[in-house]
């Protein structure tokens, strides 16, 4: 989806923290927890750093250097709902799937808002959550420590 473009990456960072706090308290089956072992089993880990400014995301229709040659593939919601497998849009399915009319053809008609979602940032508790390490230790950050490995006392 289009976002107005008076946002920075750290507000879209903050907003989709604030989606999966939100998707966490309802049971959504999803989680924010950074840490593998903190994450209860068959969650859903909603990866808030790929939205950092130096990630990079497959664009749309493009191929990925994977077996079986996936296509990344714009799909419309109902689409999405009758999917059964990713692997069905490959290199030889996807010109058929295209050919039924670009599932985007309308994304740019609304540029969307991140207010709702960065209120729940702000509103739900947690504050800050850790960075990849290969980025720059960022104020209020947790410590960038395994549970598990982290010292006590």
């Amino acid at each position: 989806m289009r976002l107005q473009t008076r946002y920075g990456f750290q507000d879209l960072r903050h907003a989709v923290i604030g989606l999966a706090r939100e998707l966490e308290r309802r049971g959504a089956g999803v989680t924010s927890s950074w840490w593998r072992e903190e994450r209860p089993p068959g969650a859903v880990f909603i990866d808030y750093n790929q939205n950092l400014e130096d990630r990079s995301v497959a664009g749309a229709w493009s191929l990925r250097a994977r077996p079986g040659a996936p296509v990344s593939t714009p799909v419309t919601w109902a689409q999405l709902d009758a999917l059964d497998d990713l692997s069905d849009f490959n290199l030889t399915t996807v010109p058929e799937h295209l050919a039924a009319g670009d599932p985007w053809q309308d994304i740019d008609e609304t540029a969307h808002v991140l207010e709702p979602l960065l209120e729940l940032w702000e509103s739900l508790p947690g504050g800050e959550l850790s960075f990849p390490p290969d980025y720059p230790k960022m104020p209020g950050e947790p410590p960038r420590v395994q549970p598990s490995r982290a010292k006590k006392g």
